[in-house]
């Protein structure tokens, strides 16, 4: 009987993973997702579900009615809520658990990071003098900013266009998606004279290009650590990841 493995995804480390483990004869694999992106791309081969499961219990239930062997957590290393519920419903239903997230960002010599613990911290930072600002924080915390320095200017990128109830007054909204080139993201704060970019310390390499280019042009970083999780099994790659589930 294969066993079934529930990956909660959304990330390049969860496309990885399950792309290394799709073929294997042993593993059924099943992928959940937020459904915060619109129109994601779903791989074949692979039985997904979206949206929530509407808190610990009833994720646990789900796990256990589901027959599911293991967990691996592949969310955002923001998704402090799912990451804490799926952690707490597998020990409720007695199934190995595993948290996939990628490195931090380090801070090299060059760069202009001031770092702040949430959004409203780095609104607050941005100051009353106005201020080009380039922000790529993904369109569900955008409400600090509207409710902020109205005297800023924003250029907003995010993979979904946010609802219009969220944005601040002077905003130009780009729709993209990484992985995003260095060479265009210097010419992109160059063109727009950007003072200063908001972002969080997500990691990995699809957007890392906006930090290099930020130390390359000398603009400061606001950057918003990652929340604290508890401890948990945990591992940096998805080559780790495949490792832990081929020894269940």
């Amino acid at each position: 009987m294969k066993k079934k493995i529930l990956i909660l995804g959304g990330t390049t480390e969860a496309s990885a993973l399950i792309q290394s483990c799709v073929d294997h004869v042993n593993y059924d694999l099943i992928l959940s997702l937020a459904g915060v992106t619109k129109n994601p791309v779903l791989p074949p081969q692979v039985t997904a579900r979206i949206g929530g499961f509407g808190g610990v219990v009833k994720m646990a239930e789900w796990m256990q009615g589901n027959n599911i062997h293991a967990v691996v957590d592949a969310t955002h290393p923001f998704a402090q809520q799912i990451t804490s519920n799926a952690y707490q419903a597998a020990q409720i239903a007695n199934i190995p658990y595993l948290r996939l997230e990628r490195p931090e960002w380090q801070k090299e010599s060059d760069d202009l990071w001031y770092e702040v613990k949430t959004v409203e911290d780095a609104v607050l930072k941005l100051g009353k003098d106005p201020l080009r600002v380039f922000v790529t924080i993904g369109r569900k915390e955008l409400l600090p900013f509207k409710n902020g320095v109205v005297s800023h200017y924003y250029w907003i990128r995010s993979v979904d266009r946010p609802d219009e109830c969220y944005l601040p007054r002077h905003a130009q909204l780009i729709q993209a998606k990484g992985p995003f080139d260095e060479a265009d993201e210097i010419a992109f704060l160059k063109q727009h004279q950007i003072d200063c970019i908001v972002s969080k310390n997500s990691g990995g390499q699809t957007v890392y290009a906006k930090i290099s280019a930020a130390r390359k042009l000398k603009i400061p970083v606001l950057l918003i650590q990652r929340p604290r999780m508890e401890s948990m099994p945990r591992v940096d790659t998805w080559q780790q990841a495949q490792q832990w589930i081929l020894q269940i």
